[in-house]
């Protein structure tokens, strides 16, 4: 009778446990639909970690409108946009911490594919925007063209004119992140996508990134939409294989939150390396930018300090933001073109680390 009793006791509690939610992630939950719902997506995935253990992971809307598929937040794969210069970056900081590459080197030393220019230009100043090179001119964001190689993504660009003297100014590039694409090719030794896997992807078990190849079959890969007039439609097509490394890979939520707890926990390479991509550069005149090397660094409008990276893709908005001193990482991914996953996030944290009343 008293087992019996017990038993009920077990199953009432665990009933009760399962209709009671934490507020927080409740709160969160609802912000979080709002902000897709404002943004009139079709899709979003979004997870946080605190201590490196996941307190969220939900998907919301759908990943294949035509086919009413859900989002599955370890599983669905946008566009992640420049979240890709993070992931870059963490493999510069992988030959950092081998040796393997002079950031202060003219980067013809490991691209000699890339011409001279009047000014010489660093590997730091490259992947701090900071080299003169140009971002994206007229339809180019739109490029369809397949382009199979590093190499061959560098002849956008490569023959035209600096903006500026490199350390003089700082200028946005995506295309920087391609010649920084070919400066790890050269002092690795390797192809930079099979580097990309087997030292940044592989050990932090990033099983559902990859480089986005159009012409291959990827499980779980989400469509991706635009609104027009208010109505959902595909979004142009895309090739994405001219920027690799500053805009062409896909991931889950769930995945770019383990790349963010091992920028945390330092799992790559060392604390000193990992400072030296996240703090931010100064130009030649002691002026400081907000960016170091693959990394936005500030401090939000709760006064929290935080590093990360947004992204913004055809078909696809993103955010991951890491709070070192919280050690919280929040990423957030849309397959919707135009979508409120910038500041707006940093709610996200106030919601899960303030006590409510």
């Amino acid at each position: 009778m008293k087992s019996m009793i017990t038993i009920l006791l077990l199953g009432i509690l665990f009933l009760c446990a399962c209709q009671t939610e934490d507020p927080q992630l409740k709160e969160l939950e609802q912000y979080i639909e709002q902000l897709r719902t404002e943004s009139e997506s079709v899709g979003w995935t979004a997870t946080v970690s605190v201590d490196g253990a996941t307190v969220f992971s939900r998907g919301f809307g759908l990943g294949n409108y035509e086919q009413q598929v859900p989002v599955y937040p370890d599983k669905t794969k946008f566009r992640i946009g420049s979240i890709s210069k993070a992931l870059t970056a963490a493999a510069l900081g992988v030959l950092i911490e081998e040796g393997k590459i002079d950031l202060d080197a003219p980067v013809q030393k490991y691209a000699p594919y890339f011409p001279e220019k009047k000014y010489a230009m660093t590997t730091r100043q490259v992947a701090g925007h900071q080299a003169g090179i140009r971002h994206y001119n007229g339809d180019e964001f739109l490029s369809a063209k397949y382009y199979p190689t590093v190499n061959e993504g560098l002849e956008i660009f490569m023959n035209d004119t600096l903006l500026f003297e490199p350390g003089t100014a700082y200028r946005y590039t995506s295309y920087g992140f391609n010649l920084l694409s070919a400066v790890i090719e050269g002092a690795a030794g390797e192809d930079f996508l099979h580097f990309m896997q087997t030292r940044v992807f592989d050990p932090l078990g990033m099983t559902e990134t990859l480089a986005e190849h159009m012409d291959s079959l990827i499980l779980y890969r989400a469509g991706y939409y635009d609104m027009a007039e208010g109505k959902v439609i595909n979004a142009p097509y895309v090739d994405n294989s001219y920027k690799w490394a500053g805009g062409g890979f896909i991931s889950t939520s769930e995945d770019l939150v383990k790349f963010g707890n091992a920028m945390l926990q330092n799992t790559l390479f060392s604390e000193e390396v990992k400072q030296q991509l996240v703090t931010p550069q100064s130009l030649k005149n002691g002026e400081k930018t907000e960016y170091g090397m693959g990394f936005f660094s500030g401090v939000d409008e709760y006064g929290r300090p935080y590093y990360g990276h947004g992204g913004g893709s055809v078909g696809g908005c993103s955010n991951l933001i890491i709070y070192p001193e919280e050690k919280m990482v929040v990423a957030v991914i849309t397959n919707d073109t135009r979508a409120k996953v910038g500041k707006e996030l940093h709610k996200v944290a106030e919601i899960l680390l303030t006590k409510k009343q």
